[in-house]
């Protein structure tokens, strides 16, 4: 018993030649490089974004505030903007790149520069005018105190009379 089928040679022309294999094979390869190359930068390959990369966010909430961090190494705290507008928090900047001179042939760069804008929506009513930004060893730390309606509250309950 054959699990193959036999095939004349006639019947063989069918199939792909080997050249055109690699080239269908490197077809995909780039396919497959420009899509996931997206997700490396933060924006969609060939577009025009904010910028090269977008600092990463850490969102915390307590009964008193909401607490978000984000990464900012190498960033100088000048060149942050924060803004609230009702429940939508925007961190703004620019990463400048170093002028240095520099001797020899750099082999790889992975550092990125350049303006970055990221929104986020806050869980909660926060009071906008006392939100507080702290920018230490290269990390922002905005502490938005929740607004008085959006405060928990206990509440007491009665036995019936």
């Amino acid at each position: 018993m054959s699990l193959i089928p036999w095939r004349k040679k006639h019947e063989q022309a069918d199939i792909l030649p080997a050249p055109a294999l690699s080239s269908l094979r490197s077809e995909f390869d780039q396919l497959f490089d420009r899509f996931f190359g997206e997700f490396e930068s933060g924006f969609p390959a060939g577009t025009e974004g904010m910028g090269a990369w977008l600092p990463a966010f850490e969102v915390s909430e307590t009964g008193d505030a909401v607490t978000v961090k984000a990464e900012l190494p190498g960033v100088d705290p000048q060149d942050v903007d924060v803004t609230v507008s009702g429940n939508i928090l925007t961190i703004s900047g620019e990463k400048r790149e170093e002028s240095e001179k520099r001797e020899g042939v750099t082999y790889r760069c992975e550092r990125r520069f350049g303006r970055f804008q990221r929104s986020i929506e806050l869980p909660t009513a926060v009071d906008a005018d006392n939100v507080t930004a702290e920018n230490a060893n290269g990390v922002l730390t905005v502490r938005l105190p929740r607004s008085e309606s959006a405060r928990p509250r206990k509440v007491k309950v009665l036995a019936p009379k």
